[in-house]
C-alpha cells in the first residue's frame, strides 16, 4: 500500500507541478490598421493659353473688341491672351516684320503672370508715324515656349 500511495503522492505532485508550471502567453494583439491617409491634393495644371486674340482695341477686361488681322498703318496692334490654370508664368510676345525673306523684330516683351484662375493679359504694339504696309507676326510664349502665332496684315 506504500506504492500505491507513492505513486499517487508522485501523480497528484506531478499535476500540480504542472499546473503551477509557465503559463503560455497570450498572442500579441494585432497591430492596428494604419490610418487611411487622404490622397495627396493633385498638383495644379499649371497656367496654359486658351486663346490668343488680335485686333485694333480693347476693353477694359483686356479682351480684343472686334478681332482683326488686318490693320491701318496708324492702328495700334493689340494681342489679347485668355489663360487658364493657376500659377505663376511668364508670357511674351515677339512682334515681327516680314519681307520677302527679311524678318525684322518690331518689339518683343515678357510679363510675369501669377493666375488663380482663368484671366485675360495684353500686348500692344504701336508706331505714330505709321506701320509699313506689309506682313506681320505675334508669337505668344508661355514660359519661353510658343504658344502660337497670329499673322497680321498692313494695309
Amino acid at each position: 500500500m506504500n506504492t500505491r500511495i507513492l505513486s499517487a503522492l508522485l501523480v497528484s505532485t506531478a499535476l500540480v507541478l504542472a499546473a503551477c508550471g509557465k503559463k503560455e502567453a497570450p498572442a500579441p494583439a494585432p497591430a492596428p490598421a494604419p490610418e487611411a491617409q487622404p490622397a495627396p491634393a493633385p498638383e495644379p495644371a499649371g497656367v496654359a493659353v486658351s486663346a490668343i486674340t488680335t485686333g485694333s482695341a480693347i476693353g477694359a477686361d483686356k479682351k480684343v473688341t472686334v478681332a482683326s488681322d488686318t490693320f491701318g498703318p496708324k492702328d495700334t496692334m493689340y494681342v489679347s491672351i485668355d489663360t487658364t490654370g493657376t500659377g505663376t508664368a511668364t508670357l511674351g510676345s515677339k512682334w515681327t516684320y516680314h519681307k520677302g525673306t527679311d524678318v525684322a523684330v518690331v518689339n518683343e516683351e515678357t510679363m510675369t503672370v501669377d493666375a488663380t484662375g482663368p484671366a485675360t493679359h495684353e500686348f500692344h504694339v504701336s508706331k505714330p508715324d505709321g506701320w509699313p504696309a506689309g506682313s506681320y507676326q505675334v508669337e505668344v510664349t508661355l514660359n519661353g515656349v510658343s504658344a502660337g502665332t497670329k499673322s497680321l496684315t498692313v494695309k
